[in-house]
């Protein structure tokens, strides 16, 4: 019996000492979960800061390339002739030089177009002309602002096929430079261009006997970003 007895007292003292041990950790637990949460929400600021710091960086540069993009698109498109953009020649000396190819004829077709928010009337004065490989051209395109109103336009090109971009080259025209018509007042708009006479040399311009030249004006706006061709060279 009394072996007994001192069986039970020991079990007693055991699941004294381990109730004992078991609240030292809840109060442990509890002592540190405040210290977590400041540990916590310190670190939260600290991301929000930084993704309102990167917005906000966003935002400027979206905003300064709006206003880059005409210029740098101008600049891309006439160094790489890209999708079908054609290049930007001086009239200089080699100009003159040139040497005509006569038994190459090409077929130029004129094209004119304005977007959706754009109310001028434009269009080219000739539906084509036929030139050969080394020798000046000119041609006109009419603007007409008919509404009561100035407006602002600007115009985009580009030819097809989109491969004889490299070798259209304009000496004078209209393309990326911001026009105002007054109300009701008409322009006469001129290209002046050539086509390279490496343009007989390229093996894939071999079947080409007509490229169309395009032109689209758009409103002048704040912000506006010109469309940029999804083919390139």
């Amino acid at each position: 019996m009394n072996r007994l007895l001192s069986i039970n007292k020991c079990y007693l003292n055991t699941f004294r000492n381990n109730i004992s041990r078991t609240s030292s950790v809840i109060l442990l637990s509890k002592n540190v979960l405040p210290n977590v949460c400041v540990l916590r929400g310190t670190h939260e600021q600290k991301k929000i800061r930084s993704t309102l710091n990167y917005m906000i960086a966003l935002g400027v540069m979206t905003v300064g390339l709006s206003y880059a993009a005409v210029p740098l698109y101008r600049i891309f498109c006439q160094a790489y002739s890209y999708g079908g953009t054609t290049g930007q020649a001086e009239a200089d000396e080699s100009v003159s030089k040139m040497k005509a190819i006569k038994d190459r004829p090409l077929k130029i077709r004129f094209n004119a177009d304005v977007a959706s928010s754009m109310q001028w009337n434009f269009k080219p004065q000739q539906t084509d002309i036929t030139v050969v490989p080394g020798e000046t051209a000119l041609a006109f395109y009419t603007a007409r602002n008919p509404t009561d109103k100035a407006v602002i336009g600007i115009s985009t090109y580009n030819v097809i096929p989109f491969e004889a971009g490299q070798y259209f080259n304009k000496i004078q025209c209209f393309c990326f430079e911001e026009q105002m018509l007054n109300p009701h007042e008409q322009v006469d708009m001129p290209v002046f261009f050539y086509i390279d006479p490496e343009f007989q040399e390229d093996p894939k311009m071999e079947y080409v006997d007509e490229i169309v030249l395009s032109y689209t004006f758009f409103e002048a706006k704040e912000g506006l970003k010109l469309p940029v061709p999804t083919y390139a060279r």
